[in-house]
């Protein structure tokens, strides 16, 4: 039996040992991301999932997308070390949803693949992560394929009486890039009906070493700092207004795998470039006005009004010492209004969305001993707006048998306007609506609703954005990609079945899907060269389909006793353009997540305050490559990313009322391994400590 094959038999396993555990009644976790409001978690009929504040505390993720890591059906590819981005069910980039206290951090720019945005979200700032996987565009729109994640600000402390004020220090820090991560914050309730919070961070990581073999892989530090507040008020009547600002910059953010610093683990190519190096910074100001339980027609509202700016800077040194200087700003203003009404026939959740973004984009040359040279455009379009406008309605209705039926409906309209497209004196302009629907069910199993099953069918719909019809940029190995005048809207449609139990003694999901894709767009070569590099442009390509198995499990052996488990099979398949030739093959969908698991054995006495954890992450061979990932030589090894498992240990203590420390010795073996796509290694053997002070 192989490894990988062995985690999962434990898995099974470990849900096979549930099913001879006593039965407890645990409190279940409220969410408001899978149906836009508030939900116990065990009665949402979707695959759900959420990344607590006590979790965050005890894996201490370097970064966002690694605060996910884990998670069933979720694969980290990190293009680079400062730059991650999660596989969601199979899709990343622009076909997965990122939220920020309910605001998009999606814009028009996103781009097919593996990007770096979700990394500018500082994870000290963030109290909890939830997850839906699968289509969620009925709710949040387009882009919402793969699934939706939300990252939840904390809020301010309650009002005891008298003014409360709660300060503390943060920190992390991890042997293997020589990292230090530190935060200050503060919040406080000045009155019953005032609180604000604060807080700042900075980072700073060294050139990350890999396993044994690797080494130390150059120039992969890269520096950060970010900065946040927020306020509430709240009425007497219920009525509630919050604000909330983020800031983060990020600094020499290095792409090595295009560089001549890139490793030539397993047989990897080196790019030949000198420098490739990202600065970004993401800025993101919301004012929020609800009322919740308000017992009229409209049972609850939430008005929410936002500004976002995004801004990336590449400097590129090419091996005939030419500099290349690229990059946007991306301003997106924004609107949502959320209501929620009860009535005999169920509970509605209605509403209306609007995102406007403005994109100035550049691309300066300096060839060597010659004067600067400005190009039309840079990644993307220059002097550019592109509107996204929907309106959606849910309804959950319980019928007498106690089963709740959830159907949903949504508009959606897209519109783009790019004046300044290299090769395009006229600008491209397109326009794109649909009507996309859901519908969802879950059943009881029990009077307690500890175990349900679900299922449901779920349409998504992703409009073509800026990236798709002007991107002027580098695209995997040794490609660069170029505008194209006409496209149309990807589609898709899920089935999902699954079963769930939660319980103080033992919990487990299972869960099967399958997504339909129609007129996917893709990247094809057109056989032509620009600068020695192969070019491709986007076409529809056509049918495909992802489908995959989730499996999740906890018991509670005995009372000091706990053991968890987690596994994903995946597989893909769509239509796409291998060769130059107008010729659709069908192929395997890029980057599908290999079989993967995760089995944690976890030792904490009953009524202690410290507790270690031993954990395994496995994954097999990644072997089903597309035409597009064996191109990609520079970041996928020939033949496919190797597999690999790796063993860790961690333990932590709350050593006062105020202290609270962990410390974790990371990939014990030291082994050399990557998630599938990735730029770089991950680290080798190495400690991380991380420790909180409340004062």
């Amino acid at each position: 039996m192989s490894k990988i094959k062995y985690i999962s038999a434990l898995g099974l396993w470990a849900v096979w040992v549930a099913a001879a555990s006593a039965e407890t009644v645990v409190l279940p976790d409220i969410v408001v991301t899978p149906m836009r409001a508030e939900r116990d978690a065990n009665a949402v009929p979707a695959s759900t999932h959420v990344v607590a504040s006590d979790d965050l505390a005890e894996s201490a993720p370097r970064t966002t997308p690694d605060a996910l890591a884990g998670l069933p059906s979720v694969m980290v590819q990190k293009t680079s070390y400062g730059q991650g981005s999660p596989f969601l069910r199979g899709f990343t980039g622009f076909r997965t949803l990122m939220m920020v206290d309910g605001v998009r951090l999606n814009n028009s720019v996103f781009r097919d693949g593996p990007n770096q945005y979700w990394s500018t979200i500082d994870p000290f700032s963030i109290e909890r992560y939830e997850v839906v996987l699968g289509p969620a565009s009925v709710l949040y729109g387009s882009d919402a394929i793969g699934g939706a994640v939300s990252a939840i600000s904390p809020g301010v402390p309650e009002w005891t009486g008298a003014p409360v004020w709660e300060r503390a220090l943060k920190y992390r820090g991890a042997t293997a890039d020589q990292s230090h991560q530190v935060r200050a914050e503060t919040s406080a309730r000045l009155t019953e009906s005032f609180g604000v919070r604060a807080g700042y961070s900075w980072k700073s990581f060294d050139d990350v070493k890999g396993g044994k073999e690797v080494g130390e892989q150059p120039f992969t530090g890269y520096d950060e700092t970010a900065w946040d507040a927020g306020a509430e008020y709240a009425w007497a009547s219920g009525a509630r207004v919050t604000m909330g600002h983020q800031q983060v910059n990020q600094d020499d953010a290095w792409r090595t795998h295009r560089t001549v610093y890139g490793i030539n683990w397993k047989g990897l190519k080196n790019g030949d470039d000198l420098v490739h190096r990202f600065d970004q910074d993401r800025t993101l100001t919301w004012l929020r006005l609800a009322h919740a339980n308000r017992g009229d027609a409209v049972d609850a509202y939430a008005l929410t009004l936002s500004r976002q700016k995004q801004g990336e800077d590449l400097e590129r040194v090419r091996a005939n010492k030419r500099r290349d200087l690229q990059g946007f700003d991306v301003e997106t203003w924004g609107a949502s209004l959320t209501l929620e009404s009860d009535s005999r026939v169920g509970r509605w959740v209605y509403g209306a969305d609007y995102y406007r973004d403005h994109v100035d984009s550049y691309g300066i040359r300096i060839d060597p001993g010659a004067e600067p040279k400005s190009a039309v455009q840079g990644p993307v379009a220059d002097d550019a707006t592109y509107d996204l406008f929907g309106v959606f309605v849910e309804n959950s209705i319980e019928t007498g048998a106690g089963i709740e039926i959830t159907p949903g409906l949504r508009y959606t309209y897209a519109r783009l306007d790019a004046e300044k497209v290299e090769k395009r004196p006229d600008g491209i302009r397109g326009d794109w609506d649909a009507i996309v629907g859901s519908l969802r069910a879950l059943m009881p199993l029990d009077e307690d609703r500890r175990q349900v099953v679900y299922a449901g069918v779920s349409q998504g719909f992703r409009a073509p954005n800026l990236s798709d019809l002007t991107r002027l940029d580098f695209a995997r190995s040794d490609e660069i990609e170029t505008p194209v005048d006409d496209l149309e809207p990807e589609k898709f449609l899920t089935a999902e079945i699954g079963w769930r139990r939660a319980s103080d003694d033992w919990s487990a999901g299972l869960a099967y899907y399958h997504t339909w894709i129609d007129d996917l767009i893709v990247r094809a070569p057109t056989g032509a060269t620009i600068d020695d590099l192969a070019e491709v442009t986007k076409r529809n390509a056509g049918a495909g389909y992802v489908q995959g198995i989730e499996l999740t499990a906890r018991v509670n052996l005995t009372d000091a006793w706990q053991v968890r488990a987690m596994g994903t099979w995946m597989e893909g398949k769509a239509k796409t353009y291998p060769t130059s030739d107008p010729v659709r093959v069908e192929d395997d969908l890029s980057r599908v997540m290999p079989l993967t698991g995760r089995l944690a054995l976890r030792w904490q006495p009953m009524g202690k305050s410290y507790w270690v954890e031993g954990v395994i992450d496995a994954a097999d061979k990644a072997d089903r490559l597309s035409a597009d990932d064996a191109r990609d030589t520079q970041r996928i090894p020939p033949g496919g990313t190797p597999g690999y498992v790796v063993g860790s240990l961690r333990g932590g203590v709350q050593a006062t009322d105020a202290l609270s420390v962990t410390l974790a010795l990371e990939n014990i073996t030291d082994e050399d391994y990557r998630i599938h796509g990735s730029g770089v290694n991950e680290p080798g053997r190495q400690v991380v400590v991380s420790a909180r002070v409340q004062f």
